[in-house]
């Protein structure tokens, strides 16, 4: 009889062990760091012991999770148990006000591999994705995107991040000033080398497109099946939230000059400037100056920041506080997307 009363206390003591560890309410069940030193960009948040449901925690922990985003400007969150898309889509739905976005009026390739949830931009391995900040070529963008790590790379693939703050505060007063009167417009041909109108606005049908491009205030024209759209929008933008002043836009990788210069020369060689798969000028239509857009490209790299993934990494941006891009890779690489919390 002692043994069974024995036993039975040994199984409550148990569970109830089990109950406080698995309490997400405890902000304790986290620890805190910093990848570098020198930056609090990303701010790391991993488990301070085993066990612990990241999505289950989080979801208890918006209100300091949101503050931290908004001061840190990106969280990575590692050391979880994050294992599939499934887990990824319940950690956003966990960290974000309101439904995944749909990846619209698109600006390069990828594929949807569940409901708003997408690969990473599949360019070549070998090439270089400029920092950006996500649809900032357009009046309306996602506050917030995720990615998460299912596979890392071989070698390379480290995703950039750079706080759109300091690259504000790095470019020339002057500067700062032309572009935020100017402004920047984006001028698109959809299908030479670029992508497709039916592939950047997902739809076979003509009304579709104009709709939208009425819509999103953008400028649109056929020339048969051919399409060219035009759009002036931001180049500096004040976060909603922190009332900071952030550089909030893709001059820098529209304009021709973002090409090596063989492929300059090839390109000239075939299209004036507006008749550009991708151009950017200011927005009364004067061409923007060469050395501007690469002190622009300076700032940028001045202030990036290269997060080496782990497999279960998740990294959660607020889109305007910080850019991001992409380093070449050799070997298989699996990095999904999503976004939510639209804004105009």
């Amino acid at each position: 009889m002692e043994d069974s009363i024995s036993q039975s206390q040994a199984q409550k003591k148990l569970q109830r062990a089990k109950r406080r560890s698995f309490n997400p309410q405890q902000q304790d069940w986290v620890k805190t760091s910093f990848l570098n030193t020198d930056s609090s960009l990303p701010l790391v948040v991993s488990p301070a012991m085993d066990g612990v449901n990241l999505t289950s925690w989080a979801s208890q922990q918006r209100s300091w999770i949101e503050s931290s985003l908004y001061q840190y400007g990106g969280l990575l969150f590692r050391g979880f148990r994050i294992d599939s898309t499934d887990d990824f889509v319940q950690f956003i739905q966990a960290t974000s006000q309101g439904e995944l976005l749909e990846y619209i009026y698109r600006s390069t390739p990828r594929t949807q591999l569940q409901d708003k949830v997408y690969t990473s931009t599949e360019y070549p391995a070998d090439q270089f994705i400029s920092m950006h900040n996500e649809n900032a070529y357009s009046t309306s963008w996602p506050m917030k995107i995720w990615f998460c790590c299912l596979q890392p790379a071989l070698q390379g693939g480290e995703t950039l991040v750079a706080d759109s703050r300091k690259v504000f505060q790095r470019i020339d007063p002057a500067v700062r000033q032309k572009f935020a009167e100017k402004k920047v417009m984006y001028i698109r041909n959809y299908g030479d080398i670029d992508l497709s109108w039916q592939e950047v606005f997902q739809t076979n049908d003509r009304s579709d497109v104009e709709a939208y491009c009425r819509q999103a205030g953008i400028e649109f024209e056929w020339n048969g099946e051919k399409l060219r759209t035009s759009q002036v929008c931001q180049a500096i933008a004040s976060h909603p939230k922190t009332g900071d002043q952030v550089w909030f836009n893709v001059a820098h990788i529209f304009h021709i000059s973002n090409f090596a210069e063989d492929i300059q020369k090839s390109l000239l060689s075939v299209f004036q400037p507006e008749d550009m798969p991708r151009h950017a000028c200011y927005g009364d239509r004067q061409p923007m100056e060469v050395s501007t857009l690469n002190e622009i490209r300076a700032a940028y790299q001045a202030e990036t920041i290269a997060i080496k993934w782990q497999k279960g990494d998740i990294l959660m941006l607020d889109n305007m506080l910080v850019a991001h891009g992409r380093k070449p890779f050799t070997g298989a690489r699996q990095v999904v997307v999503g976004m939510a919390e639209p804004y105009s």
